[in-house]
């Protein structure tokens, strides 16, 4: 604990502290409240997009095999083939997080006697399986920053509820015993002198 002044201006000081601190702190664990809550959303969010991608890959599975005809890797590797990922900024109780919203493919015309017959419905599942992957990579990103932010605010919490506050208070007693002490000390040199003195004149 720092030292403190034992002054009325120290213990005015420190009852402006206080009041600081008791205005902050309810802002604190609202934002906390706020964060916590964002991360249980990303995770929820998270988990649906995990269930669709075990779906996407699962319906994309009997077509491995098809894969190894001659040139159909290769088509399907250019169907699928990212020419942009479209994010957008999101700001999340003071933290900026990016938000998925698209993958653009690159333009592609399959010979249509060149690609087998399943060429057309692979590459859609393929190209849903990138954008499933792209968005969890998103969501992955996004719980990162909230989940930091998180643990600075629980920190910041907890320095003012475990710390700063009782800490302050405690400081306002002390000074108010010695402001106390002080005053009764002053009062009882007080009287002492009045006593002498009045003792002198009857003398």
């Amino acid at each position: 604990m720092a030292k403190i002044k034992h002054t009325k201006t120290e213990l005015k000081a420190q009852r402006e502290a206080l009041r600081r601190f008791e205005r902050f702190l309810p802002m604190l664990q609202l934002k906390k409240q706020q964060l916590q809550s964002e991360i249980q959303r990303v995770d929820n969010e998270l988990a649906e997009n995990r269930r669709n991608l075990d779906a996407a890959e699962a319906e994309l599975s009997p077509w491995v095999r098809l894969f190894g005809e001659p040139g159909a890797a290769d088509a399907l590797r250019e169907a699928a083939a990212v020419d942009d990922i479209a994010l957008d900024r999101g700001n999340i109780a003071g933290v900026d997080i990016p938000v998925f919203k698209s993958v653009r493919f690159r333009p592609f015309e399959p010979d249509l006697f060149a690609t087998p017959p399943w060429h057309d419905d692979a590459a859609a599942m393929l190209r849903r399986l990138i954008e499933l992957r792209v968005r969890e990579d998103t969501l992955r990103k996004q719980r990162e920053a909230i989940a930091e932010e998180l643990r600075v605010t629980s920190q910041r919490v907890n320095l003012f509820e475990k710390v700063k506050i009782p800490e302050t208070r405690e400081n306002i007693r002390v000074i108010k015993i010695f402001l106390g002490d002080e005053q009764t000390a002053a009062v009882v040199r007080g009287k002492i002198a009045k006593d002498r003195t009045a003792k002198k004149e009857a003398a």
